[in-house]
């Protein structure tokens, strides 16, 4: 078969391109949260520095994030912090991984004079919804989870920033996959299930095989939004179901304590969605147009990986995919947490990017109540590939902005 994916090794797609300057000095950090989690970070330095840059993703690995020698280089200390739920979604729930940035944030601001947030793709909608809650009013920060499960913010420290960066930043995971799904799908039991007249990839419809670029009418493509959000509500309902399912176990056995209600009470029933790669963008060059190549993030077919293992959200609790997932629940948009985002901004948008498009860009900066906000655009992949290009200008536009 054919290769499909975009890298030589996917694994790698953040990782340093260039190694850190002489004299850099890393200490691992092992950030405890008051709710008994564990996080954990690495602080590269070279010593004397003011300024602290943090980056973080909801989950995954920073540890050897693609700016850190630059901006180590240029005099910035910067705090690279895993989650919790590293390289694992299938239980993250967003209110509750608020608690990890606290605590890293909580370490730069003993050490340094000033804190600035550095939010790389997943990290950007997080980062915005932590400043949401930690710059709430006292007393209206959040009081449960998505899913309703208590979990009252307003007991935590949540410690503030003085700058904020958007570095090839989506809108929100949520809103990602809303647009990512594959609404074709007629029974989420079954990942072959399909209904033709909704199917991005029949050729009926407008797809071209690659490498030409698909073709679809409007008509078409509203069908096919409205049928995107229709699916999303199809699983938050059964979502809410399994929750409520729990939480009445959780009361019979506080009122009989019996085993098997017990059991009910913790078991967790993992909601299997299939089919995440549809996004009628990846395969049509003239939506939301950029300079952008065919495919999507994942790869250069999204007619073949759509129905592979490979994708977002694909398994997840019901409280992981309300928090995260769904763009109808999850308190994670940028849409609705960027009012409170009033910190001076950079936004950085690479213009070739495969998963974060245009009008998402301009979503993101439209929502931000940032009065001192810094548009730079860069022409490179999600990744900031080539890195010669794609990385380094972004780098030099993010220290620039720091000194300035």
């Amino acid at each position: 078969m054919a290769r499909i994916g975009r890298y030589d090794n996917a694994f790698k797609v953040a990782e340093w391109h260039r190694p850190l300057p002489e004299g850099t000095r890393c200490e691992p950090l092992v950030l405890e949260t008051p709710d008994r989690g564990i996080a954990h970070g690495w602080l590269y330095s070279r010593g004397g520095e003011e300024t602290a840059v943090c980056l973080m993703h909801p989950r995954a690995n920073f540890s050897h994030h693609y700016t850190v020698p630059g901006l180590v280089a240029a005099g910035f200390a910067v705090l690279v912090v895993n989650s919790r739920w590293l390289n694992n979604d299938a239980t993250l729930i967003h209110e509750v991984v608020l608690l990890d940035v606290a605590a890293g944030l909580a370490v730069l601001h003993a050490r340094f004079d000033r804190v600035v947030l550095c939010g790389n793709s997943g990290g950007g909608s997080l980062f915005t919804f932590y400043l949401h809650q930690a710059l709430a009013p006292m007393g209206e920060r959040l009081r449960d989870t998505a899913a309703g499960d208590p979990f009252d913010l307003n007991a935590f420290d949540l410690p503030g920033a003085d700058a904020m960066i958007y570095l090839a930043a989506h809108p929100g995971e949520g809103h990602f996959l809303l647009h990512a799904i594959d609404p074709s799908v007629t029974d989420d039991r079954d990942p072959l299930s399909c209904d033709p007249a909704l199917d991005p990839f029949e050729p009926s419809n407008g797809f071209a095989e690659p490498p030409a670029s698909s073709t679809y009418t409007a008509e078409f493509l509203s069908r096919y939004r409205a049928a995107q959000r229709a699916r999303i509500e199809r699983i938050d309902a059964e979502a809410r179901r399994r929750v409520a399912k729990r939480n009445e176990a959780r009361q019979r056995f506080r009122e009989g304590g019996a085993t098997a209600d017990r059991r009910a009470s913790i078991a967790t029933d993992f909601l299997f969605v299939y089919r995440t790669d549809a996004d009628p963008r990846s395969v049509s060059l003239s939506l939301d147009p950029s300079s952008r190549s065919y495919g999507s993030l994942w790869g250069v077919r999204p007619d073949w990986i759509n129905y592979g293992a490979v994708g977002f959200g694909r398994m997840v609790a019901p409280e992981a995919w309300l928090s995260t997932w769904s763009a109808l629940a999850s308190r994670a948009e940028i849409s609705e947490t960027g009012r409170r985002m009033t910190l001076p901004c950079l936004h950085i948008a690479y213009t070739g990017d495969h998963c974060i498009f245009p009008s998402d860009h301009d979503l993101v900066v439209g929502a931000l109540a940032s009065r001192d906000l810094s548009r730079v655009e860069i022409d490179a992949d999600h990744y900031g590939f080539p890195a010669e290009k794609g990385r380094d200008a972004a780098v030099a536009a993010i220290v620039e902005w720091l000194r300035r």
